[in-house]
């Protein structure tokens, strides 16, 4: 057999077929077809009973290799899956470490799945906007049901081997992964000595027509609450596993392959698959070492126990580690506990975390007040309001009292790091940690590199974003870095917005009818008007010429702050956080307007969308240009997990590819006449609009240190 990605050897009467296509023996035709070709073998050979199928480095197969989704498919029963399934002679999928998408729809096709305890299986191709389409619809409702096949399907998580016994999908587990493939050899002889090729096409699907109805009903209510963007594959899902109730299995198959690839050259599709890799490649910064083995950080600190403070605690706590929280006072300290103390007790409530593991969590996490209780952390984060000569003089501290080698954080947001580590001796293992609020939710960690910051303390602190279950992208040191400055803009605009003409109302629902969870002027009645306006006032100080937002000022001068008051761009019925429209805002809207002479139109719904969303454009290009961001990709992860930005139009700059550099330059040369000189097409933005080329085309302009 021709050296491929598959192998094919014979231990006796038991053909050994190994999946091996570094790193994660992902299933491309190549591989499919080499599968196919390995258990063909099989049944051509008189002097072999059975096959066991297994995958090299501790994986089975981790997907299908979603770089080749939408090129030519091979038809149905011409794929390895039938193949295995048809196979006259009985096929054992001996299964370690991963069997996801593809992988499990291989698993699914042989005719018996022993598994190691470690291992994890499940279909998540609706992540990325599809289906399953090696037979996952079809098979997986005959052995567990068309309720617990729905929920696999459509949440795409990956389903621990313990309980993939419990619901069918595994036959056995094997403790010890030495002995896997001899148990698979044992039982693949039993098999084929009993005749027993158990297929699951032949089963029946489990359960009569109403409960059936019942679990399609709960499922489509499910696509139609997702805030995930793949509304389309979920309801998609619910389609294929009728199809499975209510159709032989071959013509199930049939439709199950149509419906894959009415999805698979899909916008939605092709944007989340755009945003699968996006968030990959942002892992790969210029210059940064690959740490093998990754580094775990068992004992780290916070200071500060504010909103933010205690949500980083609480990340490093949920991650098993063990957390000073460190203040001026024990009594602020305290306070930050209790604060910690109360959202464990609303999870605990909502029946999200065990009582158990809420008060495993809180012994995690120490008050302090002594710095010298730092001194065999592993990482610190600073977590203080933006005051470059309070970071500096934390800074100088925690160099004298931390152990050497000890990541020194900033959760800064907007200032560059040089203001205020430049002189420290400890700088080279200072870096940015921009967490988004609240961090205990948020993916997004936002790494700032230091002037200073050695390319290998950047990789521990990727290594310490990914411990805590974070998505980690690097950022240049500029003021507001890579997400609040190319978000600036659009906050501006929209607030400017509703001077000219348009409402909150208008501008939330435009938001959200383009695929937010929610509009950004709900987002402030959350976050706090007063913090915006603290900010404002601070800069007018520094500057008389600074623009302001006097409506939103108003607003928090009459006491509407947002839900904390009860009030703010909304209103709040008692022990509600439902926003709902007030004639008061429409009144303040109106006064301010006329008090400053400013003229009211309509303005139309694309405007409302595009306004916002094209200065963000033109800013991220700025900071591409100055070579504060590695890539375009990496500023669509950042808006995609630190604001919500829409997954299905997946992220700002490949949105914006969708409409072009030269229309978006154009767009901005005409608000420039209409709205002032703020709208300035940068000089990268005008290249691209030139020379016609796209967004995703930027070369990084990234600086890697030597």
């Amino acid at each position: 057999m021709p050296e491929t990605s598959v192998s094919w050897t014979r231990r006796g009467d038991v053909a050994l077929v190994v999946i091996d296509n570094p790193p994660l023996n992902a299933l491309g035709p190549e591989t499919s077809r080499a599968l196919a070709a390995a258990v063909a073998r099989s049944e051509a050979d008189p002097s072999v009973v059975a096959t066991v199928v297994t995958g090299a480095r501790d994986t089975f197969v981790a997907g299908a290799d979603i770089r080749q989704l939408g090129g030519p498919s091979t038809p149905v029963g011409e794929r390895a899956t039938d193949r295995i399934d048809l196979s006259d002679k009985p096929v054992v999928a001996a299964i370690d470490g991963f069997a996801i998408g593809g992988g499990l729809e291989i698993a699914l096709a042989c005719h018996l799945r022993i598994a190691t305890a470690r291992a994890e299986l499940g279909l998540s191709e609706s992540l990325i906007g599809v289906i399953p389409g090696g037979g996952g619809t079809q098979r997986l409702p005959r052995l567990v049901g068309v309720e617990r096949a729905l929920e696999i399907v459509q949440s795409g998580r990956r389903i621990a081997a313990p309980e993939a016994q419990a619901l069918g999908i595994v036959d056995r587990l094997v403790d010890d992964p030495a002995a896997l493939e001899e148990t698979a050899f044992a039982k693949a002889r039993r098999l084929a000595a009993a005749g027993d090729l158990r297929r699951i096409r032949d089963l029946p699907v489990p359960g009569d027509e109403a409960a059936h109805a019942e679990a399609f009903a709960a499922a489509r209510r499910r696509a139609d609450a997702t805030k995930a963007g793949n509304r389309k594959a979920l309801h998609a899902a619910v389609e294929a596993v009728e199809a499975a109730c209510a159709l032989p299995f071959a013509a199930g198959m049939a439709r199950e392959s149509e419906i894959f690839a009415s999805l698979v050259g899909s916008p939605e599709a092709k944007a989340l698959r755009y945003a699968f890799f996006a968030e990959r490649e942002a892992r790969k910064v210029p210059g940064m070492p690959k740490l093998d083995p990754a580094p775990r950080f068992a004992a780290g600190a916070v200071i500060g126990a504010g909103t933010m403070g205690s949500g980083i605690a609480m990340s490093m706590a949920e991650a098993g580690m063990g957390v000073k929280l460190v203040e001026t006072d024990m009594d602020a300290a305290r306070r930050g506990l209790s604060r910690i103390e109360a959202t464990y007790a609303a999870s605990v409530a909502r029946g999200s975390l065990s009582a158990d593991e809420k008060a495993r969590r809180l012994a995690r996490i120490e008050p302090v007040v002594d710095y010298a209780a730092l001194s065999a952390c592993d990482v610190v984060v600073e977590a203080v309001f933006e005051d470059a000569a309070l970071k500096c003089s934390i800074f100088d501290r925690l160099a004298q009292v931390t152990q050497p080698g000890a990541l020194l954080l900033s959760n800064t947001s907007t200032l560059p790091l040089d203001l205020f580590v430049g002189g420290n001796p400890r700088a080279a293992d200072v870096a940015g940690a921009h967490f988004f609020s609240p961090a205990n939710v948020m993916k997004l960690v936002e790494v700032v590199d230091g002037p200073q910051t050695t390319p290998a303390a950047l990789a521990r602190v990727f290594a310490f974003a990914r411990q805590l279950g974070k998505v980690a992208v690097v950022a240049g040191s500029c003021d507001g870095f890579v997400a609040n400055r190319s978000r600036a803009p659009f906050q501006t605009e929209y607030q400017l917005m509703v001077e000219e003409g348009a409402a909150p109302e208008q501008v939330d629902r435009v938001m959200m009818e383009f695929g937010y969870p929610i509009g950004p002027f709900m987002v402030g009645d959350i976050a706090g008007l007063d913090i915006g306006y603290a900010v404002r006032k601070l800069n007018l100080a520094k500057d008389p010429d600074f623009r302001t937002l006097p409506i939103a000022d108003r607003l928090v001068e009459m006491g509407r702050k947002g839900q904390k008051t009860g009030a703010g761009w909304y209103r709040y019925e008692p022990g509600s956080r439902k926003p709902v429209s007030d004639p008061v805002v429409a009144q303040v809207i109106e006064d301010v307007c006329r008090e400053r002479g400013i003229a009211r139109r309509a303005i139309p719904d694309a405007e409302v969308l595009r306004r916002p969303l094209f200065a963000a454009v033109n800013e991220a290009c700025r900071i591409l240009e100055e070579g504060m961001a590695v890539r375009p990709g990496d500023v669509d992860v950042m808006w995609l997990h630190g604001f919500g930005f829409p997954r299905q139009q997946g992220g700002l700059m490949h949105w914006a590819d969708g409409i072009g550099a030269a229309a978006i330059a154009g767009q901005i040369d005409m608000w420039r006449d209409a709205l002032g000189a703020r709208w300035q097409v940068c000089d990268l933005l005008r290249e691209l609009a030139r020379s016609g080329r796209p967004f995703s085309s930027i070369e990084s302009r990234w600086r890697a240190k030597p």
